[in-house]
């Protein structure tokens, strides 16, 4: 079988490249505590993948506090959520990225093929200086100006485009649900890192058992 030219490999930042999704909770519960809401992690969940303003509005439905904010408040404390989470961020390091991650993105590269990122986190570029990957990715997808939240295709889409490719020939790698429908609804082959996911066409339990060849393998039949 011959194989398919792929265009490019776009990759989700929380739960993929690496965890933050805990200082997010951390985060999101210190500002709900504020407000007299209790959630938990099971609910944090429901937060993966999820735009800030979105989130928000979410933990203000489980307290049905949803109609005591105007939007400039709730916007003051989006704003607050996030810099309870840049605090977090000052303690990440090179080390915090994801088992597999860094010969995954070595191995594409191999190939010249381009990497691009396509997270909802406005601070994505912070996050990938801490690591020290901010020079793996040829495009990142600004999610200030991405109008819909996963899992609308937007944010995969714009990445693709910013990439100069056919997300019908493009790889996208996610950890959650949302995820996973938005590079769907792209059009793109969904790679999962997450044994409960379901909609992927190539999926494993954790990064660490992200294997390029074995992806090509499974693309070049899709």
């Amino acid at each position: 079988m011959e194989n398919k030219r792929i265009e490019a490999v776009v990759f989700d930042l929380d739960g993929v490249i690496t965890d933050t999704a805990h200082f997010h909770y951390l985060a999101w519960k210190q500002l709900a505590q504020e407000l007299d809401i209790v959630i938990d992690e099971a609910f944090n969940e429901r937060l993966k993948g999820v735009s800030r303003m979105d989130s928000l509005e979410l933990i203000l439905q489980e307290g049905n506090r949803q109609n005591d904010f105007n939007q400039a408040e709730k916007e003051e404390m989006a704003a607050k959520k996030n810099a309870h989470y840049c605090e977090f961020l000052k303690e990440l390091t090179p080390d915090d990225v994801l088992p597999g991650i860094p010969e995954l993105i070595a191995a594409i590269q191999e190939e010249g093929i381009p990497i691009g990122l396509a997270s909802v986190s406005k601070n994505a570029g912070t996050v990938l200086k801490a690591l020290r990957l901010e020079e793996a990715f040829d495009y990142c997808a600004d999610a200030a100006k991405i109008r819909k939240s996963k899992p609308d295709p937007e944010i995969f889409l714009t990445a693709c485009g910013g990439l100069g490719a056919d997300p019908s020939r493009s790889i996208g790698i996610e950890d959650a649900q949302a995820g996973i429908e938005a590079i769907k609804g792209s059009g793109m082959f969904a790679v999962g890192v997450g044994e409960s996911l379901t909609k992927t066409d190539y999926k494993v339990a954790a990064t660490a058992e992200l294997n390029w060849e074995k992806m090509k393998a499974v693309y070049n039949r899709y």
